[in-house]
């Protein structure tokens, strides 16, 4: 692992440990090297997701699941075989391609959160960041993103999400829905405009343990200041429009849902199924996506997390299909 203390540039330099399947090519470690890194700087666990072939308007997750740092080392070759395994997928258009699946990380750890910078597309932009990121990479051909570290955020998802969104701001020119999760160095990036070769994940710069403190990004500029509260006094539709939608996108609660769950059948508690369906529900009816429920529950759910634990990987992506549709039903409903 890398040590915390290191701090020094290292440039990209060609690997030669290569995990073959005879179907395709991941740079092993290239994946080791990105997990160290996030690693160096205080990420303690992965949500680990993959997803299938994406195009405009698809993007079908597989599955995810939370591992430590030291369970995702040992179970990250076979993660990368199964991945590179190349698959038939019908496209929109009816055509048939070969396609392996997308991994996808999302770090944590405790006393540091993660930001991230994502389609970063000027050497300006890079050159901004460079100081303060612990990590750059290449996604695609032009298309980059930067990570940073920062210890002495305020503990909360509000005030993540606030502080993100002003080291975002001071940037500019990025995704600012970026979701805090990123392909894998060393896999390739399946997406049908990149067919029939996608590129490959690549690390371009680290600084491996470098932690920013919210002083210091201010000092280099890449701290927007903090938004200012509106005033209550004017109450304009449009604004009373927008407050009404910023509520809608709040998460349920999934405490409520499982106390409004009717018994399971051994009668030793709330239907944890039922609870699951309801909270997916409410939340697509408060307009998160299907992938982002997914993400969500797999987070709230235990009854989810076991069944990827026992092999049902089909668990979560039925009951939030069901879920939507059913939501989406009560929208259309609702109009007539």
């Amino acid at each position: 692992m890398l040590a915390c203390a290191q701090r020094g540039r290292y440039r990209l330099h060609a690997s030669t440990t290569k995990l073959r399947t005879g179907r395709g090519v991941t740079n092993l470690s290239e994946a080791f090297r990105m997990l160290d890194i996030f690693a160096s700087c205080g990420a303690q666990s992965f949500l680990v997701t993959k997803t299938e072939l994406e195009w405009k308007g698809h993007k079908k997750v597989k599955w995810g699941k939370p591992y430590s740092l030291q369970a995702l080392r040992g179970k990250l070759p076979q993660m990368l075989r199964t991945a590179d395994i190349k698959r038939p997928v019908t496209l929109p258009e009816g055509q048939v391609v070969m396609a392996g699946e997308n991994v996808i990380i999302r770090p944590t750890g405790p006393g540091v959160v993660f930001v991230q910078l994502d389609d970063l597309k000027t050497q300006e932009q890079i050159e901004r960041v460079r100081p303060a990121a612990c990590v750059i990479h290449e996604t695609s051909p032009g298309n980059h993103q930067a990570w940073i570290a920062v210890s002495g955020v305020p503990a909360g998802k509000e005030e993540f999400k606030e502080f993100t969104r002003r080291v975002r701001k001071a940037v500019g020119g990025n995704d600012k829905s970026a979701s805090h999760a990123t392909r894998l160095a060393g896999t390739e990036n399946w997406k049908a405009k990149y067919l029939p070769n996608p590129p490959t994940v690549r690390i371009l710069e680290a600084h491996p343990g470098l932690i920013m403190t919210p002083a210091q990004l201010e000092s280099l500029g890449l701290l927007a200041a903090p938004q200012p509260a509106h005033s209550p006094i004017i109450d304009f539709p449009a604004r009373r429009a927008q407050r009404s939608h910023n509520r809608e996108r709040y998460w349920p609660d999934y405490q409520l849902a499982l106390a409004g769950a009717p018994p399971n059948q051994e009668g030793t508690g709330p239907s944890r199924s039922h609870a699951d369906y309801f909270w997916c529900k409410m939340a697509a009816q408060r307009h998160w996506s299907i992938e982002e429920i997914e993400h969500k529950l797999l987070e709230v759910s235990e009854k989810a997390r076991e069944c990827l634990r026992d092999g049902d990987e089909g668990y979560v992506r039925i009951t939030v299909q069901n879920a939507a549709a059913a939501a989406e039903r009560g929208r259309q409903q609702g109009r007539g």
